[in-house]
């Protein structure tokens, strides 16, 4: 049948697309009126038998069903009744109907329309025997699509909808969707009533899928069709670009890898596996490109779950979001997606794998030759005399331990390495040392021809972090080392900053006397107006009052300290225990007649953690100082020793001036340095332009 006769079939038509089984659908109104389909019709494409015999049989094969259109002979008016397509394995095909109950012996045979996604293929026909639940056309020689879509539209499935306007609300389900909007079909929820919607002001729309948020967006009505109590929206997203995070004016390099990641991920709405190639990618997101009318993704939705594979089978798994979709050109869109979260195991390998794209000698989190790197902490001095005289004695168990550390690579440790051929020249590592704060230490590095591996290993941990604490798994709002004044390398790196933000509240530096304690006056007892208790919630809103006061700094928001943070998730000591590790810190007041003189803070962990053991020892923070004889504190500290294994315990004084009035003969000092991770941009611009570090690929 030519492009005339089919035009002939529909003539006189008004456009009414309504009719019992007109359910989950609908069409455009234009493709029904006359003037409008014989236009479309003259410029539509050809559809081949042949292709639409394949078309039906895999309807047929994913269980879909296809429309018909029948027309009143009496009132002229249409309806649209959805049918179940047979194999079709010659010219003829057979249908059944969904709804059987439609007395289709009142209407007249218009045609066959199947939505493809992208168009519409109208399949006229003559030769068609009705009935009651089925009925037989003759298929023709030529059919037509007509009507293509910007985009291909995909039906949903399982995903709810939920749509507030100033107050009004209604919830439903997805229908169907494209890059450039979704249909949703949605019943006024409450006494909210659809008298109260606006189609004409913008609503805020919320999709989930199995209690998780798959997009949230304000959105633009388009088309809005009445269903009785139900109500289809056509919708479209206002935003043309999302700001997940905060701009940052440094930002981990894009690297385009060769040969290219795959993505693959269940799409959300579809509920069908997809693949993407990436064209660029970085440790905060990566970016795909799309052919421009077959897009599957839209800005805003969320991928709960997306593995990126690499060559040789290596793959990490995040979830993560479509940021911006920008037309590259008339054919192409490239989507940028940013990394929501990612298991930290997962973001050490894609690090490492984005490192050494950028130098083959670096190493993020990696296995490590323990005969090496032991001489590597000797010859570089990091073991010096009196550090080792502190480790001596359990070097077996400091061997445990960093065995585990460096050859399981525990989600509490991370260790950054700079080597060739094996040989270690750069090292830094951090622990995850409190519940919210990760520790910098071991920071070492020897001479290696015209390179500066300390630079390096420093510049590929801030590499590292600049993206891993925007991520909820990494559990990090704060950083922290310990360094001694007169080491001039981490007090420019460290201090140099602090000092040039001059905000405690950003990056804060404490002093304190150090004082290995070897447990002389075990012994001796408090004396009866003396007490040694655990700290009681008062006592911690008096010791974040005495140090507001004299520093106003991190420290102890850092170590879970301050007396206003909510208790949620795994404590640290149970994430210690569930790797196979020790960790535990409790708090002691000591007091005079209830009057709070000082706070003791017991950390304990496995030996060697910390080289100089400062997860294992003893903090004093001296409240009460003129009120604080030193023997009086001194037993305090005893009793609180037993706790230890040690010879030497490690206890860190605070303020020094208490320190100093009292002659306390202390042995060193310590600063104690913690950044807020949301001054971590800050801190990247000062290194920047201090030691001329860049962070760029090359």
């Amino acid at each position: 049948m030519d492009r005339k006769r089919a035009v002939e079939i529909i003539k006189d038509e008004k456009g009414s697309t309504r009719g019992p089984s007109d359910k989950g659908y609908g069409l455009p109104p234009w493709l029904f009126q006359h003037n409008d389909l014989t236009h479309a019709l003259e410029q539509a494409d050809p559809v081949s038998q042949h292709t639409l015999t394949n078309t039906l049989n895999y309807i047929h094969f994913v269980e879909g069903y296809l429309l018909v259109r029948l027309k009143h002979p009496r009132y002229d008016e249409s309806i649209l009744l959805r049918a179940y397509p047979e194999p079709c394995l010659g010219k003829e095909l057979t249908c059944s109907w969904v709804d059987p109950t439609v007395d289709v012996y009142k209407y007249r045979f218009q045609h066959i329309v199947i939505d493809d996604g992208q168009s519409m293929i109208l399949v006229p026909s003559e030769e068609v025997k009705l009935g009651d639940g089925s009925f037989r056309v003759v298929l023709p020689e030529k059919s037509f699509a007509v009507g293509k879509r910007q985009a291909r539209r995909y039906p949903c499935r399982e995903v709810s909808a939920e749509l507030d306007q100033s107050g009004f609300l209604a919830r439903g389900r997805l229908l169907n969707y494209n890059p450039f909007g979704f249909c949703i079909r949605v019943k006024a929820s409450g006494p909210s009533s659809f008298h109260w919607f606006n189609p004409e002001e913008l609503s805020v729309v919320y999709l989930t899928g199995e209690h998780q948020i798959l997009f949230s967006g304000s959105c633009r009505c388009i088309r809005y069709r009445d269903m009785g109590e139900e109500k289809e929206l056509v919708l479209s997203p206002t935003d043309q670009q999302m700001h997940r995070f905060g701009r940052k004016q440094i930002r981990n390099p894009r690297q385009r890898l060769v040969p290219s990641p795959n993505l693959v991920f269940m799409h959300p709405f579809l509920k069908k596996q997809i693949q993407l190639e990436v064209v660029d990618i970085c440790t905060s997101g990566f970016s795909v490109e799309e052919k421009m009318d077959e897009g599957i993704l839209m800005q805003g939705m969320i991928i709960p779950e997306l593995k990126i594979k690499f060559a040789g089978a290596t793959s990490v798994t995040c979830s993560a979001q479509v940021i911006y979709r920008r037309e590259e050109n008339e054919n192409s869109v490239k989507c940028g997606l940013g990394i929501l979260d990612m298991d930290i195991a997962d973001y050490s390998r894609l690090t490492h794998i984005l490192s050494t794209a950028l130098d083959p000698n670096a190493y993020v989190c990696c296995e490590v030759d323990m005969g090496e790197l032991w001489e590597f902490f000797f010859d570089t001095g990091f073991i010096y005399p009196t550090k080792y005289r502190l480790i001596q004695s359990h070097k077996e168990a400091f061997k445990k331990t960093y065995e585990k550390l460096y050859q399981d690579n525990p989600e509490i440790a991370k260790h950054f390495t700079y080597q060739r051929n094996g040989r270690i020249y750069g090292h830094i590592a951090m622990v995850r040392a409190y519940k919210r704060a990760w520790m910098i230490h071991h920071h070492a590095a020897r001479a290696m021809e015209s390179k500066r591996a300390g630079f390096i290993v420093l510049k590929q941990i801030m590499h590292y972090l600049n993206d891993m604490h925007r991520l909820p798994s990494a559990k990090m709002d704060y950083v922290m080392s310990y360094f001694r004044p007169e080491n001039k390398f981490p007090d420019r790196v460290f201090g140099g900053f602090a000092r040039s933000l001059n905000n405690p509240g950003g990056c804060s530096l404490d002093l304190f006397a150090y004082l290995p304690y070897t447990g002389l006056s075990l012994g001796t007892q408090l004396p009866e107006s003396w007490t040694l208790r655990k700290s009681t919630r008062p006592d911690l809103w008096e010791l974040n009052t005495f140090y507001n006061h004299h520093s106003g700094g991190l420290l102890l928001k850092a170590m879970g300290l301050s007396h206003d943070q909510a208790e949620d998730g795994e404590t640290i000591e149970e994430v210690y225990e569930r790797l196979g590790f020790f960790r535990k810190q409790e708090v002691y007041s000591l007091c005079r007649e209830n009057e709070l003189t000082a706070v003791l803070i017991v950390n304990r962990s496995d030996l060697g953690f910390n080289l100089s053991e400062l997860l294992n020892g003893i903090k004093v923070l001296a409240i009460s100082q003129e009120s604080l004889p030193w023997n009086i504190l001194s037993t305090a500290i005893a009793r609180l020793t037993r706790a230890y294994d040690m010879e030497r315990i490690p206890v860190l004084f605070y303020p020094l001036q208490y320190v100093k009035a009292e002659k306390i003969p202390y042995e060193k000092s310590y600063f104690s340095w913690v950044l807020n991770v949301r001054y971590g941009d800050q801190y990247m611009k000062y290194m920047q332009k201090r030691f001329r570090i860049t962070y760029k690929a090359t």
